[in-house]
């Protein structure tokens, strides 16, 4: 199987976020991811999917300043009540919007120093988050980010995130698995997904180097997707990539690969 969504964080930012929506159905998107929905009310974003029938796949829970270079939420020991409050926030969402999966950033730790405390604290709160959607049906997943772009990331590979796993044991934790991120530190994406495919609650993707669309680098999609395609993986593949140009000119990875996979 193999069902493909649109970021709308970073696919079709040409227009405004609530017009996104319909763009994205008109190319061919039947699902959707938001990194963080939160400037939207629910039931705005609620009314935008029902009117082109779209289904919202994925959002994050909020990171605080993460992406402009803090430590996030999820792993900093002084903040266990924000992101529990993050936490309640997206349920507030979720219960409306009815995601598959919820997504966990594990984020930086900016002092060496104090690893151990933010590892501890990270177990502590995908424990407390993975318990907590499941109350709602929704699956909890972590990714791991490469430490080039984000220096500091505690979950920067493969292996730190089948750890994390295995800490935890819940059974409703599973990982989110980057392509782009993974290409990114040297893994091996093919052998880490047919290896461990079970344990993977969602995929991302974008092409290395340079996180554009498949084709603009070296990775081997058609590898990877016949991997996913061949497997009883039941999740999405969402494209979280920065097109070179404007989105609908980067789309023709989509228009072969949903033709192939159609009938899988």
């Amino acid at each position: 199987m193999l069902r493909f969504t649109a970021n709308l964080s970073l696919l079709f930012t040409e227009l405004p976020l609530p017009e996104r929506f319909q763009v994205a159905k008109q190319h061919g998107f039947d699902a959707l991811e938001i990194q963080f929905p939160y400037s939207l009310p629910a039931e705005q974003i609620a009314d935008l999917l029902d009117q082109q029938d779209l289904q919202l796949v994925l959002f994050n829970v909020d990171a605080e300043t993460l992406l402009q270079g803090g430590e996030g939420l999820a792993a900093a020991p002084e903040k266990r009540d924000q992101f529990k409050a993050a936490v309640e926030q997206t349920l507030s969402y979720a219960a409306r919007l009815k995601p598959s999966v919820i997504n966990v950033l594990p984020g930086c730790c900016l002092n060496s120093q104090r690893l151990s405390e933010y590892q501890a604290t990270l177990l502590e709160n995908l424990a407390y988050a993975a318990a907590a959607f499941a109350e709602l049906g929704i699956k909890t997943v972590f990714e791991a980010v490469n430490s080039h772009d984000m220096p500091g990331f505690i979950v920067d590979n493969g292996d730190k995130m089948l750890n994390v796993l295995k800490q935890i044991d819940h059974p409703n934790l599973f990982m989110q698995y980057d392509i782009y991120h993974m290409s990114r530190m040297g893994e091996d994406c093919a052998g880490f997904l047919s290896q461990h495919l079970d344990k993977i609650g969602h995929i991302q993707f974008a092409d290395c180097p340079g996180r554009c669309q498949p084709g603009s680098g070296v990775v081997d999609f058609a590898s990877l997707f016949d991997i996913i395609a061949s497997s009883n993986y039941q999740g999405w593949v969402g494209a979280e990539y920065r097109p070179t140009a404007d989105t609908a000119a980067s789309l023709d990875w989509l228009k072969t690969y949903a033709v192939k996979y159609r009938a899988v």
